[in-house]
């Protein structure tokens, strides 16, 4: 996990006068113990802006913000440049929530079918709870509201397709079968996974659970069409002898480590 929250950090403004938890201690007692508050307080107010955003909406302001934590908008000004910084901030913990949840399920030791299940629910789970704060990145309101560059949705999604490259690539060698359409494949299926989160949360005609389970069968059925074109039968609610996995590592560039 460490890897997924230092890549969203680098695309954001970064300053002195806003410390950032993995930065070493200086060996000054009281200097870093006041690092250590201003960290922890800036992780308040962004816990602070996520309740204001699921009353207000991706419309919130400041002054919304500063009312949730119980200060003024000066106080919340000395742990944020402005609202552009807030909300990268917000897209930061938006990232945290969802790896948390999604890492241990993809990689969860279940047979196939549970396993998609698994994965799919945790995504699933983190946009209901969350439904504006998804909104508010996934649909370009970040970038139309203030001047960010970083777009961490798109960032995200690049993340869990590699993700997933890797380790329909490992499953696939292991079955000898041509491991290069891991790639596309991978790119697809979050990407219909994305489009389906969208029209979800929209339209919420139907539960989590039913949405989830839709999704789950069309994913297994590709998976299942595919491996017995190539005379490979697999039984969606057996683990696997071997439970190939994903590894998030630190690194100034994208890796993904399956083993």
């Amino acid at each position: 996990m460490t890897w997924v929250i230092e890549r969203v950090k680098r695309n954001s403004k970064q300053s002195s006068k806003h410390p950032t938890a993995d930065e070493a201690d200086t060996g000054d007692a009281r200097r870093d113990r006041w690092r250590k508050h201003r960290i922890a307080r800036r992780a308040e107010f962004v816990e602070a802006a996520l309740r204001a955003l699921d009353t207000h909406g991706p419309d919130l302001g400041m002054e919304d913000v500063a009312a949730e934590a119980g200060v003024t908008k000066p106080v919340l000004y000395r742990h944020f440049d402005d609202k552009a910084d807030l909300y990268v901030a917000l897209g930061q913990r938006g990232t945290e929530i969802l790896f948390q949840r999604l890492i241990p399920a993809i990689n969860a030791e279940l047979a196939p079918v549970p396993r998609i299940r698994m994965a799919l629910d945790a995504f699933f789970s983190v946009i209901e709870e969350h439904p504006n704060l998804y909104r508010l990145l996934a649909r370009g309101g970040l970038q139309e509201k203030v001047l960010v560059k970083s777009d961490v949705v798109a960032e995200d999604k690049e993340l869990i397709a590699t993700a997933l490259t890797a380790l329909l690539g490992d499953y696939m060698r292991m079955f000898n079968m041509d491991s290069g359409a891991a790639e596309p494949w991978a790119h697809g299926i979050v990407g219909m996974v994305q489009s389906t989160g969208e029209w979800w949360l929209d339209r919420r005609s139907m539960g989590r659970d039913s949405v989830v389970e839709y999704l789950t069968q069309i994913i297994w059925a590709a998976i299942d069409g595919l491996s017995r074109q190539q005379g490979i039968v697999i039984d969606p609610n057996l683990p696997l002898e071997e439970n190939k996995v994903v590894q998030m590592r630190k690194s100034q560039d994208k890796q993904v480590e399956g083993q």
